[in-house]
């Protein structure tokens, strides 16, 4: 659309934001611990009436079952995980023995090991006596089948819905309100002599397709969020001013071009700076100027520009913008092979920068790092070479440009649509609290940059724009897909498509903090 090529947002300097955020989110995600999960059976707190195979997999109860408290009840060696949207384990019965009385379920790091699931406070059982379904101090539902000796049953928690489900033979039984929020670990319970039970926590393959329940689940929030709807004039406001603040100039005109009139256009200030119209307009030309020269790697003439135009910006030679413009010059010439040059412009521009700030000296030392690697497009630094790189220091100059202006004092340093998704991760931050702690964590970071759900499927979070527009000719581009980072990346992209007879603007916000 037009000459602009509109990718990676990222907050500069103002709004009470430390710079380093901009380049916070282009360095690699340090490797987080990977949550256990259960691999066995607990043998060190198990009942009195279980004999444990050697690979702890297995249990075969050895007690008589004569009352309620000599049960052979026994926890997987560690709590179901918790930062998942599900999580799920069977048993196989391969001896009901005498009278069936075997269960499945959840209990708490309380739980009592003479006792069946279900029946003591903060656990549930799913028992194959009887198919009810125990939870509390012994309450019993109505639930489903029973199940006997070459069956497969299963149990899980969906911590989106705050909900335990069970299965029987690859087929879902139904689910069960989850209550508290604590950690809870797989549980099965042994209570008539001869049952015997191997329990699997994903080491084989399960018999119910837990995959197309995760899908299942993220298709049903999905439809869930797709049948909110905006405004169309909301969404393009919201479009509209994004465009703006970034300084997208040609794609803002093509927009406006596109909408055929039904929103008003975008006044540009003049050439000496003058604002008409919306502040957030002000030097949108020079600003469109100087992202070119940055995304290009064409420091010198951003600089040149810079001084002729707002030469106040680099009056003080440790500025947080010249300390970017000369660290990306020098990123530059490291780019492009000149490595004695960059040496050279490290020591006359880049040394006066050491001891300013724990950010220019944390920058400073990966940017310096790119000597140390043969191939330092593949180092953990590597994201300095990135387009993504150019873009934040494009970002940076943009929003000190939009400071000189005098209406902007005061005003947050980005978009309402980049608000809007703040928003978004606190309600999502805030509902996961709610729910104790428990499942997926989101990250629209990764959400953006192609992870799973960030750690959710996109539907979690997405900021999608449809822009679908009107032309008896075929138009150049008619869609426009954008995903925008909290405080962080977006990518823009745009693909031919065929006229339609009408503007149709879809803005969709996800949000399941919203939606409850």
């Amino acid at each position: 659309m037009g000459g602009d090529q509109v990718v990676s947002p990222v907050q500069p300097p103002g709004g009470g934001r430390n710079l380093y955020d901009l380049y916070d989110w282009r360095r690699p995600e340090p490797k987080t611990d990977e949550e256990e999960v259960p691999t066995h059976l607990n043998t060190t707190t198990c009942g009195h009436f279980l004999v444990i195979s050697t690979d702890k997999l297995s249990a075969r109860y050895t007690g008589e079952g004569r009352h309620g408290h000599d049960v052979g009840a026994i926890q997987a060696n560690r709590p179901a995980p918790q930062q998942k949207l599900l999580y799920y384990f069977e048993i196989f019965l391969k001896d009901r023995g005498q009278r069936g009385v075997i269960s499945i379920g959840f209990t708490d790091e309380n739980f009592k090991m003479s006792r069946q699931p279900g029946w003591e406070p903060n656990s549930y059982g799913y028992h194959g006596d009887d198919g009810k379904l125990y939870h509390g101090q012994g309450k019993a539902d109505n639930f489903g089948p029973t199940f006997t000796t070459g069956d497969t049953v299963g149990a899980g928690i969906n911590y989106a819905s705050q909900e335990l489900f069970f299965t029987k033979n690859g087929k879902l039984v139904g689910p069960v309100m989850k209550e508290g929020k604590g950690p809870l670990y797989p549980t099965i319970g042994l209570h008539s002599p001869g049952e015997k039970v191997e329990v699997n926590f994903g080491q084989k393959p399960f018999i119910f397709d837990i995959e197309a329940l995760v899908q299942e689940e993220r298709e049903r929030r999905q439809r869930s969020v797709e049948s909110v709807s905006l405004p169309l004039s909301i969404s393009h406001s919201v479009v509209r001013t994004y465009l703006l603040h970034y300084g997208y100039q040609d794609t803002l005109a093509a927009f406006d071009v596109a909408s055929g009139g039904a929103f008003p256009p975008v006044v540009v200030t003049s050439s000496e700076g003058s604002t008409v119209g919306d502040s957030e307009s002000y030097a949108l030309e020079q600003r469109k100027i100087l992202r070119k020269l940055t995304r290009e790697g064409d420091i010198d003439g951003v600089f040149s520009k810079l001084r002729e135009w707002y030469p106040e910006l680099l009056q003080s030679g440790v500025s947080l913008i010249s300390f970017l413009l000369h660290c990306q010059k020098y990123i530059e010439l490291v780019k492009a092979g000149s490595l004695e040059a960059a040496v050279n412009y490290a020591r006359v521009e880049l040394a006066s920068f050491f001891g300013v700030s724990s950010f220019e000296d944390t920058h400073l030392q990966d940017c310096l790092a790119l000597l140390a690697y043969e191939h330092p497009e593949k180092s953990m630094v590597s994201y300095l070479l990135h387009v993504a790189q150019r873009e934040a220091v494009a970002d940076a100059v943009n929003a000190v440009i939009l400071a000189t202006n005098p209406p902007n004092l005061g005003k947050p340093s980005q978009s309402a649509l980049e608000m809007l998704l703040r928003q978004l991760t606190a309600c999502l931050m805030e509902r996961r609290y709610l729910n104790g702690n428990q499942g997926e964590i989101f990250s629209l970071q990764r959400v953006l940059q192609g992870g799973k759900d960030g750690g959710c499927e996109p539907c979690l979070a997405q900021v999608v724009v449809y822009f679908v527009a009107s032309s008896s000719q075929p138009l150049s581009v008619s869609t426009i897909v954008l995903h925008c980072h909290v405080g962080g990346s977006a990518t823009f992209s745009s693909a031919c498509a065929h006229p339609r007879d009408k503007v149709g603007i879809c803005f969709m916000i996800t949000s399941w903090a919203k939606l409850g």
